[in-house]
């Protein structure tokens, strides 16, 4: 009798600490539409780069590097499309991005070309220095010819 007390008291203690009530849970953190296709894109360029790496050793010809490149261009020119869908389904910016209302406003801020080559108009990142594409977005950053 005393042994089917402790078991039954063991059991009932195992299952009260194992047993998790949907309330206790904590609430998720919800996903950002754009965390798979950012991954990915984090992805291909990582492998660009270890491309362009085995190529300067001398690991590829340049038949294979050429192959290669083309092919995930392709795959990151794929992943960038599906980003300016999702932007433009949302109609907003992606993760880091600003507002349609604040990148409008900073733009009307930066009126010399200088400021224009350092403020990306498609995600209105600013840099210290012109460049020639986006450290944010990946996109080119448009110049005034003149």
């Amino acid at each position: 009798m005393f042994f089917a007390a402790a078991v039954l008291v063991t059991l009932v203690i195992l299952g009260f600490t194992l047993f998790i009530r949907s309330k206790d849970l904590p609430e998720p953190v919800p996903v950002s539409p754009y965390h798979h296709l950012e991954v990915r894109k984090a992805s291909v360029y990582e492998n660009l780069r270890d491309l362009q790496f085995e190529y300067r050793v001398g690991k590829l010809s340049d038949e294979d590097y050429q192959r290669t490149k083309l092919d995930l261009q392709a795959g990151l020119a794929i992943v960038l499309a599906e980003i300016d869908k999702l932007k433009q389904l949302e109609g907003a910016p992606a993760p880091g991005g600003k507002s349609k209302a604040v990148a409008k406003k900073s733009d009307t801020k930066s009126d010399t070309k200088s400021d224009t080559a350092r403020v990306c108009p498609h995600c209105s990142a600013k840099f210290e220095k012109p460049l020639k594409f986006c450290g944010e977005c990946g996109k080119p950053m448009v110049t005034e010819a003149g």
